[in-house]
């Protein structure tokens, strides 16, 4: 299989205020410890002031210093991710608008929503669109604020879902030995409507229906999820490495999206000889939809758990219901 030479130059996040378990089960009359237990989750950060786009582009700055590389250079920005500031504009658009001396550029920018996946598959696609040529240098940008979307009245959802943003700079490089090895995305209908927020969007106008907090909050059916997954996914992942020179064991860091606390332990189950090499981040950050993977990975390179010439194996499930993955060389 012929390797794409992409490089990640750097990385990048942004954190909104840490709100930690004691404080919710406090406010919303949770049992002490609750939030822990049940969604494996200690603390996460919810927005103040901040926006989508203030977010990611501060996450964006982060990862443009780490690689050394100015907002001269990027040929395109890429926004992926689940939640938006704005029906419209697209929020590509408002990330760009709040980087600083953002405006005085003309680089596109597009949006990729794969809910929880947005990432990996944007991580994909820039690795195609990168041809040393047209594009150089890509800024992809994960920013997400799933805290304004939730109904108190659903204690797993409550506690789960954290906000923030990750960026990640990325390269063309055909004498580095960087290198996108492998993606993979998947798609079962059959699990469409296990996640959802029903209002909002045409079917389910405002005009149509009035806004009400069950209607418009995101919902998903756990036990459901759960079980689509552990019949698809470790298909998914020896589909993935059957015609690799790699084995998932081979691999050096697997970075899983930080679904919740029964769905990394069914990732560990289904995979039992790579667990210490699993990143996790639930615990402090929650499930913060598109931005979980890319914070993962920051964390991963930060406390040198990911070396250059290392492979990294990035994997998730998303509402839809869809699976990803994408192997790379760090």
């Amino acid at each position: 299989m012929n390797k794409k030479k992409i490089k990640i130059e750097g990385t990048g996040v942004y954190f909104p205020k840490a709100i930690t378990s004691e404080i919710i089960e406090l406010k919303y009359g949770l049992p002490k410890g609750w939030s822990e237990k049940y969604s494996g989750v200690q603390n996460r950060h919810h927005v103040t002031h901040e926006s989508i786009g203030f977010m990611g582009a501060r996450a964006a700055e982060d990862a443009l210093k780490a690689s050394s590389v100015k907002l001269d250079d990027i040929d395109m920005l890429i926004s992926a991710g689940g939640t938006y500031d704005y029906p419209l504009p697209n929020q590509s658009s408002l990330i760009k608008h709040h980087l600083t001396n953002g405006c005085d550029h003309d680089f596109p920018v597009i949006d990729i929503d794969c809910t929880c996946l947005s990432f990996v598959s944007g991580l994909d696609l820039a690795s195609r669109m990168l041809d040393g040529e047209t594009y150089k240098k890509i800024l992809l940008v994960s920013s997400e604020i799933a805290s304004k979307g939730l109904n108190p009245s659903n204690w797993e959802t409550l506690t789960l879902f954290g906000d923030g943003a990750a960026a990640a700079v990325l390269s063309c490089e055909p004498t580095g030995t960087s290198s996108i090895i492998k993606a993979k995305h998947v798609n079962y209908s059959e699990g469409v409507f296990h996640s959802i927020i029903e209002g909002g969007g045409s079917v389910n106008y405002y005009d149509d229906k009035p806004f009400n907090k069950e209607f418009h909050s995101f919902k998903m059916d756990g036990k459901k999820l759960l079980r689509l997954a552990k019949t698809k996914l470790n298909l998914f992942v020896n589909s993935f490495f059957s015609n690799l020179d790699y084995t998932i064991e081979d691999i050096h860091i697997i970075i899983p999206h930080q679904a919740s606390r029964i769905g990394m332990e069914m990732f560990n189950k289904m995979q039992p000889s790579i667990g210490a090499k699993v990143i996790t981040t639930l615990a402090e950050n929650g499930n913060c939809i598109a931005a979980s993977i890319p914070m993962s990975l920051h964390y991963a390179i930060q406390h040198e758990k990911l070396k250059r010439g290392q492979t990294c194996f990035l994997i998730g499930t998303a509402a839809g219901f869809s699976i990803g993955a994408l192997l790379f060389e760090y």
